[in-house]
């Protein structure tokens, strides 16, 4: 097991499963589990074929066609958790006891195999076969033309956030939150060193209605072989107005009654054209392509701060709220000194009974009408903030 010690005092230690995807164990700052992990000694079957995408030729779209996900499991009971650590009666996908784990995901939409490496092998454990058929570039995906295919190499990864069998993001401690995003942090970096891979995107899914699968807390990485439709239209924007776009949106949020609340490094602000009934993005004040980029100083503060939006989120009503939490990073090859980081934090929840669903116009169209003005959800948020810092207090 290789063992390295990060930011924060985190230790990760790097290892395989039985079918050889990579596991990674990110241990706490003082943590009390001991530096020894059990082997996997499961007897698995041999990991899924990699997946094939096909070109839409009217919108340039990649669309990734992965059987392998259909049958995955639906919220199962603690006994048969796959994210809970291995016991006597739960063959599960980690073997030992964690604190944070990261491994393969077992159903990936891209990957296992990689394009083929141009330079020396990356930098990164887990012998990906090389596939046939790989992305030829970002010219070659930005090509149109009919029947085009290409093979989804690329890698999922799922990141639990707790052993324990139910929870979120914001039900973890600070230093269990400062741990993930080390981990996040560390991910990023050694992801983007695939061949291959264009865009490095964790995100977490929160609550039936968003349709998660597992109760386990968890979040996901997905290592795309592409640049993200979204943010190609970032880039696009970008190119029609200035390099330090998102300086200037920052500095209009900070001056609007959209803010959330300001840190010394992070601002929470719901942005002028919020498409969601409760939509936050959280972003760094100075300009940082990736998680891997950001300082100490930033994820020790980012902490405490993201726990405090995702807590104040939950207390908008009696019941816990269903959310999209998507980092978004700047791609790996282009866009670098322009794109930047930041979390963009939604919810279909647009009443304690009521649900936003993306019927014809939204779905069909991509033609969005927005039921509450940024304004008002800036100010819900708020006071719902500040109600469960008074019930903690």
């Amino acid at each position: 097991m290789r063992t390295e010690t990060l930011g924060a005092g985190v230790v990760k230690r790097a290892t395989v499963l039985a079918d050889g995807r990579e596991l990674i164990y990110y241990d706490d700052p003082g943590t009390e589990l001991p530096a020894e992990r059990s082997i996997d000694a499961r007897t698995l079957d041999p990991r899924p074929e990699t997946a094939t995408m096909r070109l839409d030729v009217l919108t340039g779209d990649w669309i990734t066609v992965a059987s392998n996900r259909q049958n995955r499991v639906m919220m199962p009971g603690a006994d048969a958790d796959p994210l809970a650590p291995q016991s006597p009666t739960n063959p599960s996908e980690v073997p030992s006891l964690y604190d944070v784990a990261v491994f393969e995901n077992k159903s990936p939409a891209f990957g296992p195999a990689l394009a083929e490496a141009s330079g020396a092998a990356p930098a990164v454990a887990g012998a990906a076969p090389t596939a046939a058929n790989a992305p030829r570039g970002l010219d070659d995906l930005a090509a149109l033309g009919l029947g085009r295919t290409r093979t989804a190499v690329g890698r999922c990864e799922v990141v639990c956030f707790s052993p324990e069998h139910t929870g979120s993001f914001g039900t973890q401690t600070v230093t269990r939150a400062r741990t993930v995003i080390e981990a996040w942090a560390d991910r990023t970096a050694a992801l983007a060193q695939l061949p291959g891979v264009e865009q490095v995107f964790p995100f977490e899914n929160r609550g039936e209605a968003i349709g998660v699968t597992l109760p386990h807390p968890h979040g996901q990485i997905y290592a795309y072989p592409y640049v993200t439709p979204r943010t190609s239209r970032v880039l696009e924007s970008i190119d029609r107005t200035a390099p330090d776009l998102f300086h200037r949106i920052l500095e209009s949020e900070q001056r609007s009654e959209r803010v959330v609340f300001q840190g010394e490094h992070w601002t929470a602000f719901v942005p002028f054209a919020a498409r969601w009934p409760l939509e936050v993005h959280l972003m760094p004040h100075r300009h940082v392509p990736d998680l891997a980029e950001t300082t100490d100083a930033e994820r020790d503060e980012l902490a405490p701060l993201y726990l405090r939006l995702l807590r104040g989120v939950d207390a908008l009503y009696e019941t816990p709220t269903p959310y999209i939490a998507a980092w978004h990073q700047a791609p790996v090859h282009v866009g670098r000194d322009t794109v930047r980081l930041h979390l963009q934090l939604t919810s279909p929840r647009r009443a304690a009974d009521k649900l936003k669903f993306l019927a014809g116009s939204e779905a069909a169209m991509w033609a969005w009408a927005a039921e509450v003005t940024p304004e008002q959800g800036a100010a819900r948020i708020r006071d719902a903030i500040a109600r469960s810092e008074e019930t903690t207090a």
